[in-house]
C-alpha cells in the first residue's frame, strides 16, 4: 500500500468543516516555520511564541475566507507579516536603533556558531522592508510571486528589497569572511 501526505488543502477542507484534528495536523506543519520567520522579524522568543499563538488563531478564524487553499502557505505568512509589523510598530519608536557589535570586528577565523551569530547581528541591521525579503526568500523558500502577495506590494519592489539587501549583508559580512591569506 503506498501512503501518500494528507495535502494541506485537505486538511484545510476538514478543518472547514469542523475537524478540529485536522487543523491541529496543519499547525503542527508550518508552526516551527512560522515561528522562526516571527523570531527573525521581531528578535525575541517570547513575542514570537505569543505572535505566533495569534497568528494560528487568526488563521482559523478565518480559514473560510482562504479563496485558493494552494495558497496557504502565503496566506498564513500574510497574517504572520501583519501580526509582526503591527508589533513592531506599537513597540518601537520610529528611528530607533539597536546598538550591536560591529561585524568587521570579528576574526577573520570564526566557529559556526559564531558566524551564526553574526549573521544574525548582520540581519537585525537591515531595515524591516530588507530583513522581511531576505527571511521569505533564502530561510522560508517562497517565489518572488508568493513575497509580493505575503508582502503586499509588486514582484518588483520585492526583488529590489532582496537584492539590496543581499548587497547590503556582503559588505556587512566581508571582513567576516576576509582571512589572513590572500
Amino acid at each position: 500500500m503506498i501512503f501518500r501526505e494528507v495535502e494541506d488543502r485537505d486538511l484545510i477542507a476538514k478543518a472547514r468543516r469542523g475537524h478540529v484534528e485536522a487543523y491541529n495536523v496543519l499547525v503542527s506543519r508550518w508552526e516551527k516555520r512560522v515561528f522562526n520567520y516571527l523570531l527573525r522579524l521581531v528578535g525575541h522568543r517570547e513575542d514570537a511564541l505569543d505572535l505566533s499563538q495569534d497568528v494560528f488563531l487568526k488563521a482559523y478564524q478565518n480559514l473560510r475566507k482562504l479563496e485558493e487553499p494552494a495558497k496557504f502557505p502565503g496566506w498564513l505568512f500574510r497574517i504572520a507579516h501583519n501580526e509582526a509589523y503591527s508589533l513592531l510598530r506599537k513597540n518601537r519608536p520610529e528611528g530607533e536603533l539597536a546598538s550591536e557589535p560591529k561585524i568587521g570586528e570579528a576574526s577573520s577565523r570564526m566557529f559556526p556558531v559564531e558566524l551564526s551569530l553574526a549573521v544574525q547581528s548582520a540581519l537585525g541591521r537591515l531595515s524591516d522592508d530588507h530583513r522581511e525579503a531576505v527571511l521569505l526568500k533564502v530561510y522560508q523558500g517562497f517565489k518572488f510571486e508568493e513575497m509580493a502577495e505575503i508582502l503586499d506590494c509588486p514582484v518588483s519592489t520585492v526583488k529590489s528589497r532582496l537584492y539590496t539587501a543581499l548587497d547590503l549583508l556582503k559588505q556587512t559580512l566581508a571582513p567576516v569572511n576576509m582571512g589572513g591569506t590572500q
